[in-house]
């Protein structure tokens, strides 16, 4: 499925809406253990969630003609996926919590927006 230029156009815009961590944020995040902890493996060494990360540093320093039709489903994957997981808050102090962690891979950091 192709997407439309007006498609591209929203969920480039959705995208960078969505995942508040820089590259650089991204980069030195991916490189810690609590990074490291979270996240669903199936069975593999690295998470989905943790080479989701690794792939949104590398899109968020690709420009608008060089991304491909998998680049963009993949910018609209990690956009559902915060949206479904913020939904998913816990009432408890979220500072150290595997939730933020799971979100931080995915290139938002929660605390960011409190912090606001």
């Amino acid at each position: 499925m192709a997407f439309s230029e007006d498609e591209r156009k929203q969920i480039r815009h959705d995208f960078f809406d969505f995942t508040n961590m820089s590259p650089a944020e991204l980069e030195r995040w991916l490189q810690t253990g609590e990074s490291k902890s979270v996240g669903d493996t199936g069975g593999e060494g690295e998470s989905t969630g943790h080479a989701s990360g690794r792939r949104i540093m590398e899109l968020k320093h690709k420009t608008r003609d060089k991304l491909s039709e998998d680049d963009y489903r993949h910018m609209r994957k990690v956009v559902n996926y915060i949206k479904r997981h913020t939904a998913q808050k816990p009432s408890h102090d979220i500072d150290g919590s595997r939730w933020r962690y799971s979100l931080m891979n995915w290139g938002y950091d929660p605390l960011k927006e409190e912090r606001k």
